[in-house]
């Protein structure tokens, strides 16, 4: 079977010592606007004389929000935050087994596809039933459901099947 996709069993450990931190950090700078001073920039618009090519790098970098005075600053602790979540949920989900057989990958599979499933179905629902600037969180959530929802399918698809295995 290739796993050509798969990365090293190693990486498993290395994803859940990126996943728990980041996760602490996203929370903290979510809902205790934790930040680390050393992520924050700052940058000056381009003034009324500035050339083309630079106020159009200005506006597409800025999203088009010009602030009264010209003066943004913007600090990446959250976005740190997020990329170490998904590396780490990444590096976790889609990791080899010690044994990486046929087995593993149909198992892996169907818990990849039941994931999406509930995933999406979660997300019908509340796109239903959450309005307003609750379904900010809602998506800012929906970013990590299907991994999340994959890596438990997944482990407890494996513990399901060692145990019958082992019955035999």
């Amino acid at each position: 079977m290739k796993t050509q996709w798969l990365f090293p069993h190693r990486y498993r450990l290395i994803g859940w010592l990126l996943f728990i931190p980041s996760a602490m950090l996203g929370l903290m700078a979510r809902y205790a606007e934790f930040t680390f001073d050393f992520l924050t920039f700052s940058w000056q618009a381009p003034g009324p004389d500035a050339g083309f090519v630079q106020r159009f790098i200005w506006f597409v970098t800025d999203g088009g929000s010009f602030l009264a005075n010209g003066h943004n600053t913007v600090n990446l602790t959250d976005e740190i935050a997020t990329l170490g979540i998904i590396l780490g949920l990444l590096f976790i989900a889609f990791s080899k087994e010690k044994v990486e057989d046929e087995m593993i990958s149909r198992v892996r599979l169907e818990s990849l596809q039941w994931a999406v499933y509930v995933n999406y179905f979660v997300l019908g629902v509340l796109v239903l039933l959450v309005h307003g600037g609750l379904f900010l969180e809602v998506m800012i959530y929906n970013m990590f459901t299907v991994l999340i929802v994959f890596i438990i399918r997944f482990r407890l698809a494996l513990r399901r099947n060692e145990r019958v295995v082992m019955a035999l």
